[in-house]
């Protein structure tokens, strides 16, 4: 039988195997822990500032630190993984993370919990691109968009999972043991890691690490796929990372839209996250309803992820994210008319099925857009571009609602954004992205 020379053509012609599940369901369970460690200290919040005393200004300089972590960790580590591996990088942001929600449990001060939370921010920053290329990698081309979506849906599922437990260790243990929890956990994952997530075959295959045949060999042969006898040649010119080549040529044109999308759907869906609960309470409707909505809206996310990935398959991923998109901005307009009602939780549902819903599917547009030479380099400059949006959103809405603004008019001037994310997805032209 002649030598197999491109591992994509592998993946892309046999039946998923049990290594190719488990490495995707790894990088689940990674994004779902993000989701968790992102949120923990929106749960803590409170005790926090009872604890010590400390302003509502303080804090928000806290969860800035933590965003700040991100978007550094998105633009500078999560590139790193172009040169050391998928998986490595994983352990790394792994490592990052649970340590430095653990350690923040030991804080005493507002400047110590803000360094931890930048700390933190780091590891969930390079994670978030890594787990999506390596998801990528493993899944065959026909469903890796619903496999990546998948696994960008773990983001909702640790955030409910989160105040869920939040709910019940703080009020009985405090918030330190709340961050104890959250370290712990993440850290029990690298066994895991370890014996069930694979390395990328693209990236030994083009980088040529140490060992690299061996490695690609042992892992085609737990894929059940005929070894290699010698590594296919690389264009050695191909192997220097760098962000200039994410606007050179034919990527200029899909990388500028593709920050575009990230950017505007960051801002709306942070504006969402940060004041869904605060907006529905000054709008006069019980408190109750504001501690539901950020669930309901989390619910709903996960389910829109999971369609939207199972839609692209049909549909096309481009215009799939455009019709969620161009959905959420018109509940979006529409939402002034159902305030007041318990029908208003039915549309934070809704509105996190859609927005949530289109905003994942551009991690598969990325992943597609890009070689793997620099695949996780593109992927996390797209997300760091994006993070600037999740840093002015929030603080745009608190001008409005400052200024005197009401959730409805806040709701239609976000509506906005959304749109415009939906259109430039739409313009992402590449014969990689349906």
């Amino acid at each position: 039988m002649a030598v197999q020379s491109d591992v994509k053509k592998i993946i892309d012609g046999q039946k998923m195997t049990f290594l190719q599940y488990s490495t995707i369901m790894i990088c689940f369970l990674m994004i779902m822990l993000d989701g968790m460690d992102v949120l923990v200290i929106a749960f803590s919040a409170s005790s926090i500032s009872e604890e010590w005393s400390i302003s509502s200004e303080a804090l928000g300089i806290v969860f800035s630190a933590a965003l700040v972590g991100m978007t550094i960790g998105a633009l500078l580590i999560a590139p790193q993984a172009d040169k050391m591996g998928r998986k490595a990088m994983i352990l790394v942001c792994t490592i990052l993370l649970g340590s430095g929600i653990y350690a923040t449990s030991l804080a005493q001060s507002v400047n110590q919990l803000m360094l931890l939370r930048f700390i933190s921010g780091l590891g969930i920053g390079g994670m978030l691109a890594s787990a999506s290329t390596l998801a990528s990698e493993y899944a065959p081309d026909k469903s890796k968009d619903f496999w990546v979506s998948m696994v960008m849906s773990g983001y909702p599922v640790g955030a409910v999972l989160s105040g869920l437990v939040a709910s019940e260790i703080i009020p009985h243990y405090g918030w330190r043991v709340m961050f104890q929890f959250a370290g712990i956990v993440t850290l029990l994952t690298i066994p895991l890691i370890l014996f069930f997530g694979a390395e990328s075959l693209e990236y030994l295959v083009k980088s040529k690490p140490k060992n690299a045949l061996k490695r690609v060999n042992r892992i085609l042969a737990k894929m059940k796929a005929v070894p290699l006898q010698t590594l296919p040649a690389v264009d050695n010119s191909a192997n220097k990372t760098s962000v200039a080549r994410l606007f050179a040529g034919k990527f200029l044109g899909p990388t500028l839209f593709l920050w575009l999308a990230f950017f505007m759907s960051f801002a709306t869906l942070y504006f969402l996250i940060s004041w869904i609960p605060k907006l529905t309470t000054i709008a006069g409707m019980p408190e109750r309803f504001g501690i539901y909505s950020g669930t309901v809206f989390n619910l709903g996310s996960f389910v829109g992820i999971l369609v939207l990935g199972g839609l692209a398959i049909r549909l096309g991923l481009r215009r799939s994210i455009f019709v969620f998109m161009s959905a959420a901005a018109v509940l979006m307009i529409t939402f002034g008319n159902f305030t007041g009602s318990f029908v208003v939780l039915v549309m934070f549902g809704l509105i996190g099925f859609t927005m949530q819903g289109g905003f994942v599917g551009l991690y598969p547009v990325a992943a597609r857009i890009y070689p793997a030479e620099f695949r996780t380099t593109g992927v996390g400059w797209a997300i760091g571009a994006g993070r600037f949006g999740a840093i002015i959103g929030p603080i745009v809405a608190g001008y409005l609602i400052g200024a005197g603004f009401s959730m409805t008019t806040n709701f239609i001037i976000f509506a906005i954004p959304t749109i415009v994310a939906g259109l430039a997805a739409l313009q992402i032209k590449s014969d990689e992205v349906s």
